[in-house]
């Protein structure tokens, strides 16, 4: 019995630790088309919620593009710091670490001035739980659920608590 008792308890401390990453969402940056020149990233960063612990993957040709993170008057004017370092693996990840504004471009030719490749996202705080998220008000749109989000939050954590159940009914 105290052998089923500390395995349970190690079980809900390994739970407990991995949450936070059960709950982040991956966004694909442009969904299917990924990070390209002329498409609307405002467009399609709309509707989307952000949150601390997310991750943005910008997908393109290796060599056809770069992402580079910019300031707001970085952005604005396709310029960014002479000390800023491009991801350029076609497969880039960026895990968003804290919260407020962030904004990327393309810093390759003109494809930011030009080609209206850069995108801008307001980040919030951190989603504890699924629990915890307010309702929409009456006049609220629900937002459209990301495609590009490979699953949501809800969805994780539901899935834990199915395997804390599996794991209790064998346990007990």
């Amino acid at each position: 019995m105290a052998s089923s008792m500390q395995l349970f308890i190690i079980i809900l401390a390994i739970v407990a630790t991995l949450a936070p990453s059960i709950s982040a969402v991956e966004f694909i940056v442009g969904d299917g088309t990924g990070w390209t020149i002329n498409f609307d990233y405002q467009a399609w960063a709309q509707g989307k919620e952000f949150h601390v612990g997310d991750k943005l993957v910008f997908k393109y040709p290796n060599g056809a593009h770069n992402v580079l993170k910019v300031n707001g008057t970085g952005f604005q004017q396709c310029v960014a710091p002479l000390d800023s370092v491009p991801l350029t693996t076609g497969n880039d990840v960026i895990t968003l670490a804290t919260p407020g504004r962030k904004w990327y471009i393309c810093g390759v030719g003109q494809h930011c001035e030009v080609g209206n490749q850069k995108l801008f996202i307001n980040v919030l705080e951190q989603v504890s739980s699924p629990s915890s998220s307010p309702s929409p008000s009456p006049t609220e749109k629900p937002s459209p659920s990301p495609s590009s989000a490979t699953m949501s939050s809800a969805s994780r954590f539901g899935f834990v608590v199915v395997i804390m159940g599996v794991l209790g009914v064998f346990i007990a």
